[in-house]
């Protein structure tokens, strides 16, 4: 089979897991509700966690880290793709997720996916920055998506001063391009501060 064909069945594969929609599934299913009537109207794990509560929220994260991880850790560990046909294949369930075709092509925001990407990428390295980087700016932030956009920042220096592989800041450039897109209405809103401990020390420091 030529190389580009195994890519392209890999991509594929990972396209498909990345689209299948586990927590609109679990809402359907176990809560018998539309998530997408609930918080910000997208189909993903924040708002299984406010249809169902703290459990259902935290095994809908699972699942979708889950899409992520088992295509990109297949590809990388098991069949030893390597370079920029892994860095298509990282892209393609956090673009799956993005636009479900199960959904009419509406789909969540990606965050959980994006985890499990990295976790099949990396193991513990880049989730670790990131989920850190994610949990501080979301402290500080008020606004989601600016929060969203510091955090990734904060990884790409990260990658910037780990030397990290060019495969890898690509896969940071195009997961940073789908959330943008994804969170395009929050940046019409000022990025202000929290009025938490962190976000006065800030505003005063």
């Amino acid at each position: 089979m030529p190389s580009w064909v195994n890519t392209l069945l890999w991509v594929l594969f990972a396209f498909l897991c990345g689209s299948l929609p586990m927590s609109y599934w679990l809402g359907k299913v176990f809560l018998r509700v539309d998530i997408r009537q609930y918080g910000d109207g997208n189909p993903g794990a924040a708002n299984v966690w406010r249809a169902g509560g703290k459990g259902w929220g935290l095994l809908a994260v699972f699942l979708d880290a889950l899409k992520g991880l088992v295509p990109v850790a297949l590809a990388n560990f098991s069949a030893g793709i390597s370079g920029w046909p892994l860095a298509a294949v990282a892209l393609a369930p956090i673009l799956g997720h993005a636009y479900t075709p199960f959904l009419g092509f509406e789909g969540g925001k990606a965050l959980a996916v994006t985890f499990g990407v990295w976790t099949g990428l990396t193991l513990w390295q880049v989730p670790t920055v990131l989920g850190l980087s994610f949990a501080v700016w979301l402290l500080v932030l008020r606004v989601e998506g600016w929060a969203i956009l510091a955090g990734m920042l904060t990884l790409l220096a990260y990658l910037l001063l780990t030397a990290a592989p060019t495969t890898w800041l690509a896969v940071w450039l195009g997961s940073l391009i789908i959330f943008l897109w994804k969170h395009r209405a929050d940046f019409r809103r000022r990025p202000d501060l929290r009025r938490g401990i962190l976000g006065r020390f800030l505003r005063h420091g």
